[in-house]
């Protein structure tokens, strides 16, 4: 008995021609899984724009492609991906997620306040949550530290109508900055911190283009420590500019800083 005759090489020919019909088009929808076959890169959509579609791999990593037609694999089969049809108009949101009010006109600033720690921490908040900050009229300040917070909340006099919340970095059970916080005790004062050394951390690797932050050995200055792992040289402006610009939503931040500054915001608006 022969065998039926498929040719000499069975993967000669264009592979991304169908035996029948034609390349069906897929939206790049987030989280579709798609597999680009040039490069093996295989991902979930993050985004889709006029430039290509960004896939994310299991490990965080992320790739651009471009749309081309039946560039993609889905399920082994090839597909053109393509950009989805624009949503139905909704209310526009701001980058922390919230509701964007349109025709924002300053306001006069309220008493109460958002202290942070360093300049970097107001660059972070301000990105994500000014829009929220400017609505309810909270002004952000940064400290330089917190080894003087007893004496900078006294000086600053809460009260009634005038609370003070304060972002503290590495506030975790043991810590130096754990021991201060425990020091105020006013009830017009809300104290709240995340786990990270800095708040570099507190932007997702996968945002960066990084796998994970790096470990840094004690004793080695944090973000000197984290420049040199990453081979990112040794300023620490450039590298915060490039970290920064790397976040557009709340969506690239870790919840553990999400939450804190939602707690805030909250205790210095509430009535």
């Amino acid at each position: 008995m022969r065998s039926k005759d498929y040719g000499n090489d069975v993967l000669a020919g264009d592979w991304r021609l169908p035996r029948k019909g034609q390349i069906p088009e897929v939206p790049a929808e987030p989280g579709l899984v798609a597999e680009d076959p040039a490069s093996g890169f295989c991902g979930a959509v993050v985004s889709c724009d006029k430039f290509g579609v960004t896939l994310e791999d299991r490990f965080g990593k992320r790739r651009v492609f471009p749309l081309a037609k039946a560039g993609f694999l889905i399920d082994g089969r090839p597909v053109t991906l393509v950009r989805p049809a624009a949503a139905p108009a909704g209310p526009a949101r701001s980058a922390s997620g919230s509701v964007a009010v349109r025709g924002l006109r300053a306001r006069v600033a309220k008493e109460s306040r958002i202290y942070v720690e360093g300049v970097h921490d107001a660059e972070l908040v301000e990105k994500i949550w000014g829009h929220d900050l400017r609505v309810e009229g909270v002004v952000v300040e940064y400290l330089e530290g917190v080894d003087d917070l007893p004496a900078i909340v006294e000086e600053f006099g809460p009260g009634e109508g005038r609370r003070l919340g304060v972002l503290v970095d590495h506030l975790v059970e043991g810590s130096k900055e754990s021991r201060i916080a425990a020091r105020v005790t006013s009830p017009h004062v809300l104290v709240c911190g995340h786990p990270f050394v800095d708040v570099w951390e507190a932007v997702k690797p996968s945002a960066v283009g990084i796998d994970a932050w790096p470990r840094v050995p004690r004793g080695v200055p944090w973000k000197e420590g984290v420049l040199a792992a990453l081979g990112w040289g040794d300023d620490v402006g450039t590298a915060w500019k490039r970290i920064l610009g790397s976040v557009t939503t709340y969506a690239d931040l870790e919840p553990a800083l999400l939450g804190r500054v939602e707690e805030l915001i909250d205790f210095v608006t509430a009535p």
